[in-house]
Order: structure tokens, then C-alpha cells, then sequence
């Protein structure tokens, strides 16, 4: 049904091109979505550095935020699209679990998603490891935490490979789990549905404050 192996390769392969040209395709079927979805976590991951610099003016940070925010919806939805691939392909299959068969608390697709935050994760750190300018200890810290991430990507992958052969045997169940995501839904977040109003000078610190906090939250949903 899908290999943890073709997926961390295609991973590993298109972060290092990703980075000396524009994220792209070139796979079919089910790698393409995993493509697809790989390329919003790549551009997730490059609009969030850019989110914490201090020397970029507000406008551009204003519009930092509304990329990210695109960018981690598009995301979300291609999870559910990878999901949704699973199901068909197991229908097709005629694979039909009993009602009691156990559920995986993660779906394929999200663990594809956290395989690729990990493939770009160690590509940076990887380039912080061999940084000239950097410092022994520096070094030292970066490649112990280059260690355990690569711990945790063989760890989700070997989880990925027995998840679907369970699913091909029919010993879980499968099903997509909607993300629902309401901050983008203009019919569902007030300050999009509802006439603008001016924020009070004394509300604009707390304001501030919560944005940031919603924003540290949402990378992680």
C-alpha cells in the first residue's frame, strides 16, 4: 500500500533540491500527494524563521503570518488527502476490518506529516552541525540532537510500515480525521465574519500577547 523507505527517500531528496529551486512534483498517485504535502511543510518551515527575525519591517511580518497561515491549512488539508487515499485504496482492496479491530492513534497521514517536519528538521541541523563560524560546543549540541531526530524518523517509519501492513491484513481500522481548522473559515472566525471594529489602545498589548500564543499553538496542530 505505501513504503516508509520511498517516502523518507522522496523526503530526504526534495529537501536538499527544494533549496536550490522551487518546490515542484515529478512523482505520481500516492508520492505526489506526499510531495504536495512535504512542499507546504517546506514552506511552512522557511515562513516561521522569518516570523522571528528582528530586522524585518511589520508589513512584512503581517504578511509572513497570513503565508503561514496558508500555508499550515494547505498542509492540514493534504493530510487529509493522504488519508483519504488510504481509505480508497483499502475499499478498492475490499479490506474490511471487524467492527472491534483496533484503531492507530495517529493515521498515515499524519505520520507522514511528522516524517516530513523531521526530514526538515535534520537537513537543518545537519547545516548547522558543519557551520564554519560556529563554535565546538555549538557543534557538539547541534549533531547530539541530529542523533535523536534521526532516533525518532526511524522510529515513525518502522511505526508507518507496521501501521499499514495491519491495515492490509485488516487488524485496524482506518479513518480520516477532519482537521476542521476555524481560524480560516471566514463563516467560522468572528474577526472574518464580523464588521471590523477599531481595537482599543489599552487591548492592542493583550492582543498581541494572544497572537503570539495562537500562533505558537497552531504550529503545533
Amino acid at each position: 500500500m505505501l513504503s516508509a523507505a520511498q517516502i523518507l527517500d522522496l523526503h530526504r531528496e526534495t529537501v536538499a533540491l527544494w533549496h536550490h529551486t522551487e518546490p515542484g512534483g515529478g512523482y505520481s498517485g500516492f508520492l505526489q500527494l506526499v510531495c504536495q504535502q512535504h512542499a507546504f511543510n517546506f514552506q511552512l518551515w522557511h515562513e516561521e524563521d522569518i516570523a522571528r527575525s528582528q530586522t524585518v519591517g511589520d508589513a512584512v511580518i503581517a504578511q509572513v503570518k497570513r503565508n503561514i497561515d496558508r500555508f499550515n491549512q494547505q498542509r492540514n488539508d493534504w493530510i487529509e488527502k493522504l488519508d483519504d487515499w488510504v481509505t480508497g485504496y483499502l475499499r478498492e482492496a475490499r479490506i474490511a476490518p471487524p467492527a472491534d479491530a483496533a484503531m492507530n492513534s495517529e493515521t498515515p497521514g499524519s505520520i507522514i506529516d511528522r516524517l516530513s517536519i523531521l526530514a526538515l528538521r535534520i537537513y537543518h541541523l545537519d547545516e548547522q552541525a558543519r557551520r564554519a563560524d560556529a563554535d565546538t560546543p555549538h557543534r557538539q549540541n547541534v549533531s547530539r540532537k541530529l542523533a535523536i531526530c534521526c532516533e525518532q524518523r526511524d522510529d515513525l517509519s518502522a511505526a508507518l510500515d507496521s501501521l499499514a501492513r495491519d491495515l492490509v491484513a485488516g487488524r485496524k481500522r482506518h479513518k480520516t480525521y477532519r482537521q476542521f481548522k476555524m481560524y480560516n473559515d471566514p463563516t467560522l472566525n468572528p474577526h472574518l465574519y464580523a464588521p471590523a471594529t477599531p481595537t482599543p489602545p489599552a487591548a492592542e498589548s493583550t492582543a498581541s500577547t494572544r497572537s503570539a500564543a495562537a500562533d505558537s499553538f497552531r504550529r503545533a496542530g
